[in-house]
């Protein structure tokens, strides 16, 4: 479920096929200026209707219902890019979503998420990310951590992102692995990474005043991106 017009334009320019849109009729002139495909029926009905139909208050007042498509296979992504992100135990659609907006915003190629992550195309998700969910390519990485290993045969080098003091400061990190590929590992906002994938990785931090231990784990992940990214800073 796609929610608002930016998102609804996400969705027009992904890989996934519309079926429906219902908006509140206030909004119906700026949906019916979007590209939307011939036969997608659009419906109309009044903010509470909305709101009844739905079981929430629909703020934006546009929702859209896209088909999922198959998922495609982690190698397939990897081989594509040269920026990755792995996701571990992130169960918050919120946090997710802004994790997908900030792979977008960094030139992210794929985001790989471990079993027990949230549904990225949950109707939070989706909005959060701004609808860069519908267009930054994704996977799971099944079993877990076993999986990661497609990482080094891909010729990724496995960063964790960690506030540990004895990791390495991640701009120094990217500094050393210019043109290296690299795939960065966040976790679960309260527990971090597993040891799992930490024995798997090189550590990094984030350097910070003190007494401030940790950011947000999408807060993070921005800041740690934007050293890899590799985007030059537009006139």
């Amino acid at each position: 479920m796609v929610e608002g017009k930016l998102a609804l334009q996400a969705a027009l320019g992904s890989r996934y096929p519309l079926l429906s849109v219902l908006v509140w009729d206030r909004r119906l002139p700026a949906v019916l200026a979007l590209p939307l495909p011939g036969g997608v029926p659009v419906y109309v009905a009044s903010r509470e209707v909305m709101s009844e139909v739905t079981g929430f208050d629909v703020h934006r007042g546009v929702l859209a219902l896209a088909a999922r498509i198959p998922e495609p296979r982690p190698e397939d992504l990897l081989a594509g890019t040269r920026l990755a992100v792995v996701v571990e135990g992130c169960h918050d659609q919120e946090n997710l979503g802004a994790i997908f907006r900030n792979a977008a915003a960094f030139g992210v190629g794929a985001v790989l998420l471990d079993p027990s992550c949230a549904d990225p195309l949950y109707r939070r998700s989706v909005r959060v990310s701004m609808g860069h969910v519908l267009r930054v390519p994704f996977a799971r990485l099944s079993p877990w951590p076993s999986a990661l290993q497609a990482l080094g045969k891909g010729g990724f080098v496995l960063l964790a992102l960690t506030p540990a003091r004895y990791a390495k400061p991640v701009r120094s990190a990217a500094a050393e692995l210019q043109g290296a590929r690299v795939a960065l590992a966040v976790g679960n906002e309260a527990t971090g990474l597993s040891q799992q994938v930490l024995g798997q990785a090189r550590p990094v931090r984030i350097p910070m005043a003190p007494g401030v231990d940790s950011l947000n784990v999408a807060a993070a992940t921005a800041v740690a991106l934007q050293c890899f990214s590799g985007l030059e800073e537009q006139p």
